[in-house]
């Protein structure tokens, strides 16, 4: 049977020629693993379906190694020597998302500070080094990051779940832009908004759709943005350090690796946020539970409150050479888009102003808990309370159902 060599379209990786041995090599029993068992493996996980962690079913052998390298870099922990920090908040990528598996979430939040003026206006205290505030410090502690006592917007953030990213990253913009409704000219009282922005991999304008801000466009820039800003590692895409108020002088003291800290490996040619992009792109969604008529009259509850508006069942992927992004579902139940719903953080980022945030996936939604953006939502419940100004109708209905319903509603949202 033919391999195929490439994955979709969208997938993106560095053209740099080897720039050395790069971290040290930890794979090489999973590079010279006989193609046939791995052959064997991805058939048999495509006969059943995925459970929370596994790759998409129809993988080819070739893909199936290439998540099995993946998840590995995503497990693996990393340390000063291979350029973590100066400032972190996680010492690998498996560490902040794990629940219910591995490239799900934690309860972990990220720091994020800034001000707003008087005139109502939010700007980061350093641009370049945005507004997160890494929660841990290399020793000897000397480049430590401290929220300037001017602050008077702090946020926290948790970690938004992995599964079905590479069919995410393959929905086309097109679709994104054909949503969005900036200036609510339906007059539904929703107007989504697109988040476009450049994108560090390839310098084109792109909609995002990763991040809590849809504050990256593509899968390879997603893993190399939290490479940097999670881990300090430095990549040929987030090429410098970005720690506020460490001097470059200070930052050469407690960092003196080279930057890029990620380069390519000389066995593989990939680099480690190459191996993330293949993780989470054959990463295969989290499945619906059980249906039964409650949950289906739950469905329907959920379009008539105006839930859908935002929370959009299903979206399509745009065509490809690769069958397992070719115009597929993705009932993801989100529109991508940004959104003032009354949850806002308070932290402008990108596209996004500070009031608006990503509509959330709610696919695996039955997996995750706390909820929203900063984890303060302990139940569904309280997560649909907190919805004001684009979503206040429907949380308006929500309040009004009878309890039947409302029952209804919440069998529904926990089969996802």
């Amino acid at each position: 049977m033919m391999m195929r060599c490439s994955l979709h379209a969208a997938t993106t990786s560095s053209g740099h020629p080897e720039q050395g041995a790069g971290r040290p090599f930890r794979r090489a029993s999973g590079l010279t693993a006989l193609i046939s068992s791995v052959w064997l493996a991805a058939t048999l996980l495509a006969q059943a379906p995925p459970a929370p962690g596994d790759p998409l079913p129809g993988l080819t052998a070739l893909e199936f190694e290439l998540f099995r390298i993946g998840l590995e870099d995503f497990l693996e922990v990393e340390d000063a020597e291979e350029g973590l920090g100066p400032a972190y908040n996680g010492t690998s990528c498996g560490g902040c998302h794990n629940v219910p598996a591995v490239g799900g979430i934690s309860p972990v939040a990220a720091l994020r500070a800034g001000m707003v003026d008087a005139n109502g206006n939010y700007s980061d205290f350093d641009p370049d080094a945005g507004s997160l505030f890494q929660l841990f410090s290399i020793p000897t502690h000397g480049c430590q990051v401290v929220i300037p006592a001017e602050a008077n917007v702090i946020a926290r953030r948790v970690p938004i779940p992995l599964f079905g990213a590479g069919l995410v990253d393959a929905i086309t913009d097109e679709t994104l832009l054909a949503l969005a409704d900036p200036l609510d000219l339906d007059r539904d009282g929703v107007s989504g908004r697109a988040a476009v922005i450049e994108d560090v991999a390839t310098g084109e304008l792109r909609v995002g759709r990763f991040g809590w801000k849809s504050q990256q466009a593509t899968l390879i820039a997603f893993g190399a943005d939290a490479y940097l800003n999670e881990m300090g590692i430095t990549s040929d895409l987030f090429p410098n350090e970005q720690s506020f108020g460490i001097s470059p002088e200070l930052m050469r003291l407690c960092d003196p690796i080279p930057d890029p800290e990620d380069i390519k490996e000389r066995a593989t040619g990939r680099r480690g946020i190459d191996n993330f992009e293949a993780f989470m792109q054959l990463l295969a969604p989290i499945g619906r539970g059980p249906i039964d008529d409650r949950v289906r009259a739950g469905e329907l509850m959920f379009d008539a409150l105006g839930c859908a508006a935002c929370h959009v069942p299903s979206l399509e992927t745009g065509p490809s050479t690769n069958p397992l992004f070719d115009r597929r579902a993705v009932p993801l139940y989100s529109d991508l888009l940004l959104h003032a719903v009354g949850t806002g953080d308070g932290i402008g980022q990108a596209a996004a102003a500070p009031n608006e945030i990503r509509t959330p996936a709610l696919w695996g939604l039955r997996f995750r808990r706390p909820l929203l953006h900063d984890g303060r939502a302990a139940t569904v419940t309280d997560a649909i309370r907190a919805h004001g100004a684009e979503a206040d109708l429907a949380r308006q209905g929500f309040d009004e159902l009878d309890p039947a319903s409302r029952a209804a509603l919440l069998a529904f949202l926990a089969s996802l």
